[in-house]
């Protein structure tokens, strides 16, 4: 191909007023035919969870190229270079305002960056001013045109203009040896491939300038793509599932790419959960049983339940929002630097570079950190729920709980409430007794409790845990069921997730211009973190018989009513009988508590009404604390024989007298 004879074709658009880039110097790069080879020099892990994860930077470093005369200046040809992936393409999808020719496309212009020559990346460059020299000029502003087709006919203006003295492009658009001020766009914005190839993003209309010379090679970087990697979850071994980038080339010009298919990045899982006891921080989790007929203490935040600790599987796994902590960085804008933060480049050149009038519409900047979500489902009716309100240091007893420094979380108001000027941090309610851990309560919402937390310090030089105390407090009411018997389940993930409605997991898995970055599948599984138990006595009458001329009469007696405080109870009695001629389970009416109230506080009932015909044993299981028996065997009309005995109370129930220990009698 003459590259020259191209180049002379498109003279005529020297109507646009002209811009162009320099050389980045490279001792390897030759003056033979242009071409490109395709490279990601730090394949990133990708958390297998996320669903806006973001690949390493793409580099094209092309080099050679036919040489135009001395003080010429012509308008440049461009390419469209596209992206695929083996997965959605999520980065987030931006509002531009100004000269767009494309409706569909402006509404997929997306994050994701293409960058000529590396501006502002200081490295030394020909002349200065210009290319790694050059500040970073956004297609669609400072003045210039917004445009999807880039530098192409109705886009940003590009021209090249090359000097004798040093064989450099600069942006006059007539010959002159004279290099204007200017720099010419050199950061272009790219296309979502939209539902027809959600798995693509094309940089348009992207201007074509061989380095022509001998040791210098022209950096087309592209940057800020964010992919759908929990799709690509599920490798055998950790870290083996590789990210594929595929690397295509079209529009007017053709340019040859070496190595064309790269590995842009891995797949591990980030992030592992679990509980930790409270007495005593080891690994013995909870389900914890609280009686449903004991309070727990009045104090706030009540009783300790767990520590819940996550954990990171590689050094990146939690990240900042920006390299900078949590505000919006001015510094994040050097090209190829790993900022290891849920922002990565975010184009600035004195003020940071938009798309039409919303500061959201930035490229490259996280709505907030890395975000670790507990969400507690089926919470009872009357349990409050407290959680620190950051994560604890050397967190094994109550008593040497300390607010932790570095690791650091802090809870917000909701997981998907962006940072924006600050943090949206929840006020802690006071201190947990005797440490320096601050509390909060979080409130339940149609029997669902939320805590979140974002992570505000964090090394990415090691694993870290994160643990944060869980707290619980009911008043008991077993006379109004408060709180009711239940298993109350927790699942434990980053945040946002769309399990909780903040979106749907199809809209979730799909670029967006208005879902949060970064966002998150659930892989969590629910798992029991404690259960309010009704209070039951469990009775056993060791022999009932109802043959031979025999029957016995069985009594049941509710004795919650007493002098000590114990809190009056009422419930029904299961009976199940074990024997010859065994019937079905038999439900009494409920027993109310106390002597002296219908039906006295008792039940009795004689085995022929119930069980005729039944000789062996039964169990009564009651749902009342403090219940006990007594059967008698008589004859019939107790003429001859009238034996007594009482049930003997078996160790399986929730039996105590005011709050104190259950206790188990042997009659």
């Amino acid at each position: 191909m003459n590259f020259r004879r191209w180049i002379t074709a498109l003279a005529v658009l020297a109507l646009f007023a002209g811009l162009a880039s320099a050389q980045v110097t490279n001792s390897n790069a030759g003056a033979g035919p242009f071409t490109c080879t395709a490279s990601v020099s730090v394949p990133p892990v990708l958390r297998a969870e996320g669903l806006t994860e973001t690949v390493g930077d793409i580099v094209l470093a092309c080099s050679g190229g036919a040489v135009v005369a001395p003080g010429t200046s012509l308008a440049l040809n461009t390419a469209n270079i596209t992206v695929s992936f083996g997965t959605n393409v999520t980065s987030r999808l931006l509002s531009p305002t100004l000269g767009v020719t494309s409706s569909t496309m402006a509404g997929n212009t997306n994050e994701a960056l293409l960058l000529i020559d590396e501006p502002n990346s200081s490295e030394p460059g020909p002349v200065p001013g210009f290319g790694p020299n050059a500040g970073q000029v956004l297609c669609g502003s400072g003045g210039l045109p917004f445009s999807t087709v880039g530098a192409g006919p109705g886009g940003c203006p590009e021209f090249v203009e090359l000097s004798a003295a040093v064989n450099v492009m600069t942006n006059a658009a007539v010959a002159s040896p004279v290099y204007p001020t200017n720099v010419g766009a050199n950061v272009f914005s790219g296309v979502w491939g939209g539902s027809s190839a959600p798995n693509q993003v094309t940089f348009y209309g992207i201007p074509i300038m061989p380095p022509t010379t001998a040791g210098a090679e022209r950096v087309f970087r592209m940057t800020n793509i964010r992919i759908n990697a929990n799709a690509l979850a599920g490798g055998p071994l950790a870290g083996t599932t590789q990210v594929y980038a595929y690397i295509s080339i079209s529009g007017p010009t053709s340019v040859p790419v070496n190595n064309s298919t790269l590995v842009a990045g891995s797949v591990q899982s980030g992030l592992t959960t679990s509980m930790r006891n409270a007495s005593d921080g080891s690994t013995a989790p909870p389900p914890y049983t609280f009686p449903q007929c004991t309070s727990t203490p009045s104090t706030l935040p009540g009783t300790a339940l767990a520590f819940l600790r996550y954990s990171s599987n590689f050094g990146t796994a939690f990240k900042l929002r920006t390299g900078t902590g949590s505000s919006v960085p001015t510094n994040q804008n050097v090209p190829g630097t790993i900022y290891n933060s849920e922002s990565d480049f975010i184009p600035y050149n004195g003020t940071p570079l938009i798309y039409g009038l919303a500061s959201s519409n930035q490229a490259g900047l996280a709505d907030y950190g890395t975000r670790l979500k507990a969400v507690f489902n089926n919470v009872p009716t009357g349990v409050r729920i407290f959680v620190t309100t950051t994560n604890a240091t050397n967190a094994t007893t109550a008593a040497t709980l300390a607010t932790a420094t570095t690791p650091y979380a802090q809870l917000v108001i909701s997981e998907t409430a962006g940072d924006g000027s600050g943090v949206p941090a929840i006020p802690a309610a006071g201190l947990v007794g005797g440490t320096t851990l601050n509390y909060a309560e979080i409130i339940p919402v149609n029997g669902t409790a939320m805590a979140v937390w974002e992570i505000l310090g964090t090394n990415p030089s090691t694993l870290e845990n994160f643990d944060f105390g869980v707290y619980i407090l009911y008043s008991a009411s077993p006379a109004t069921n408060t709180p009711p018997p239940g298993a109350t389940t927790l699942n434990m993930s980053y945040a946002p997730t769309a399990t909780q409605g903040a979106f749907t997991a199809s809209a979730g898995a799909l670029a967006s211009g208005v879902l949060p970055v970064p966002r998150f599948a659930d892989t969590s599984t629910a798992a029991t973190t404690f259960t309010i138990a009704q209070c039951t006595t469990s009775l056993l009458f060791p022999f009932v018989t109802n043959q031979v001329g025999f029957d016995t009469g069985i009594a049941i007696v509710n004795t919650t009513s007493d002098p000590f405080g114990t809190k009056p109870q009422a419930g029904t009695c299961t009976l199940s009988f074990y024997g010859q001629n065994a019937p079905a389970s038999f439900v009494t009416p409920s027993i109310p508590s106390g002597v002296g109230v219908a039906p006295a506080g008792n039940w009795a009932f004689q085995a022929s009404n119930i069980a005729p015909n039944f000789e062996g044993y039964m169990i009564a299981v009651c749902n009342f604390q403090l219940a006990h028996g007594l059967g008698i065997i008589t004859d019939l009309g107790a003429q001859k024989l009238a034996y007594g005995y009482e049930a003997l109370v078996l160790p399986t129930g929730t039996g105590s007298r005011n709050g104190q220990n259950p206790e188990q009698l042997e009659n």
